[in-house]
C-alpha cells in the first residue's frame, strides 16, 4: 500500500489500528472509523459510543495501545449500574476451526472483562470501529 518501508513486506512485524483501517479501505473491506483515546481511563467516556456502535449493527472493534501492547477485539459492551461496565473481548490471536462458545471461553479466547481492569489507565488506545453498512462517518476524536 506504500505506507511502510519495502522491508516490511513479508515480515512478521505488527500493524496497529490505524494501519488496519488503511487495509480495510485499500482492500474494499468493511468501513473502519478511528477513535483515539489519550489515556485508558478515558475509555469510560467512550462506552456510550461503543454501545451505540454495537446496538446499530456495528462490527468488531479493533483495539491497540502503546503501554498496553495486548491487542484486543471488542465484540460487545454491557453497561451496568453506576460506572461498572464490561466488554466482550476476543483475543485476535485465536485461530483454527471454530469451536463451541464454551470451549472458546474456557480456553480464554473470548470472555466478558471489566473495563476498569482490562485497560491500562496510562496507555493510549486507538480503536477501529468496523461497519459493513454505509452509516455516516463520525469524526475521529483527537
Amino acid at each position: 500500500m506504500g505506507d511502510k518501508p519495502p522491508g516490511f513486506r513479508g515480515s512478521r512485524d505488527w500493524i496497529g489500528c490505524v494501519e488496519a483501517s488503511l487495509c480495510l479501505e485499500y482492500f474494499k473491506g468493511p468501513q473502519g472509523r478511528l477513535c483515539h483515546v489519550p489515556r485508558g481511563a478515558g475509555l469510560q467516556g467512550e462506552l456510550e459510543r461503543l454501545h451505540s456502535h454495537f446496538a446499530g449493527g456495528g462490527g468488531p472493534v479493533m483495539v491497540g495501545g502503546d503501554a498496553d501492547a495486548q491487542s484486543k477485539a471488542l465484540l460487545g459492551v454491557c453497561l451496568g449500574p453506576g460506572t461498572k461496565a464490561f466488554v466482550l473481548v476476543l483475543d485476535p490471536h485465536c485461530w483454527g476451526a471454530p469451536k463451541t462458545p464454551t470451549e472458546l471461553q474456557i480456553a480464554g479466547w473470548v470472555g466478558w472483562r471489566e473495563v476498569s481492569t482490562t485497560f491500562d489507565s496510562n496507555s493510549f488506545y486507538n480503536m477501529c470501529l468496523t461497519s459493513c453498512n454505509s452509516e455516516k462517518q463520525l469524526p475521529t476524536q483527537d
